[in-house]
């Protein structure tokens, strides 16, 4: 099958699982979408859930499930660890078999346009769908979170959303809507409830700071294990394996005395990176080839 887009939308909402059985029922009506992965974590209040289909099934399911996240989630009413600014918080669209960067640039355009249009959401594009360079990076879309993105909304001109109203709404705040080259998130739980030291060595790995490149990492609280993690997107894999981001992390730790307990996939991950790590102890749980990308296509016939 030719043309496969995949859309990774991640909600402020990872503790009902009533509200996340919606999301998935919103997204899965649509005849072609494929739901290939969901990830939800109780302290960072967030679920991801991966799906997959043709251009315009994969336009149809993403709107329908932003719908459906401005409807259950209220951001009045939410606290996590995870950074967000909106129900549907992120809305990426990655291009695979049979398509290009070109139709998920214009298929985040449309959806977002309708999203502005219909749900009265602000949205803000990121990465190749956006053509503003000072706001290109999802970071700096999100810094400060959305109470300082409402401010540069409403003082700065060049903050202006690129669909939708000019203030957040009132429930579901605004939405990020991108295109994007596919990613591993990936993240290293410490033995430590100090979140500064995470948060040091989240500082010490990523690129913006001089350490690896293609790496964004931030240091996230795990309230309900006493925990504290580095939370990390490897933006190429290619630049910065998996492995290569786990001794990063584990050498900076072990230099302030701290043992790594574990570390997690987010969502899933591209066979070619998970053969990068071959031989390379992770200290995750049974990661094999049942969580890339390509074995969950094949099981749904997108393959």
């Amino acid at each position: 099958m030719a043309g496969i887009v995949e859309s990774i939308p991640n909600f402020s909402e990872g503790r009902d699982p009533a509200v996340i059985e919606q999301l998935k029922h919103a997204l899965t009506a649509t005849q072609g979408v494929a739901l290939l992965d969901r990830h939800r974590d109780v302290d960072h209040h967030r679920c991801v859930l991966t799906m997959a289909g043709s251009v315009e099934s994969i336009e149809a399911a993403a709107f329908a499930v932003v719908a459906k996240a401005a409807e259950l989630i209220d951001l009045k009413h939410h606290a996590g660890q995870h950074p967000r600014l909106g129900a549907c918080d992120v809305l990426p669209f990655v291009p695979l078999s049979g398509s290009t960067m070109e139709q998920c640039v214009r298929l985040a355009h449309r959806v977002g346009a309708r999203i502005g249009r219909e749900l009265r959401i602000p949205v803000f594009l990121y990465e190749e769908a956006c053509e503003r360079p000072f706001r290109k990076r999802l970071e700096q879309i999100r810094k400060g979170g959305l109470e300082f993105l409402m401010k540069r909304m409403a003082t700065d001109r060049a903050w202006a959303p690129d669909f939708g109203p000019a203030e957040p709404h009132p429930a579901a705040g605004v939405i990020a809507v991108g295109a994007r080259h596919p990613l591993v998130a990936f993240n290293v739980v410490l033995q430590t409830q100090d979140l500064s030291i995470a948060r040091d060595i989240a500082r010490r790995v990523r690129a913006s700071n001089g350490g690896l490149p293609a790496l964004k990492a931030i240091g996230l609280e795990l309230k309900s294990q006493g925990l504290v993690q580095v939370s990390m997107n490897l933006t190429d894999y290619h630049q910065t394996p998996v492995h290569v981001a786990f001794e990063a992390v584990k050498r900076a730790a072990a230099l302030k005395g701290v043992a790594v307990v574990k570390s997690e996939l987010v969502g899933l991950i591209p066979q070619e990176a998970l053969a990068q790590t071959k031989g390379h102890d992770l200290q995750v749980d049974a990661l094999t080839h049942t969580q890339t990308l390509e074995h969950r296509l094949e099981q749904c016939g997108l393959g």
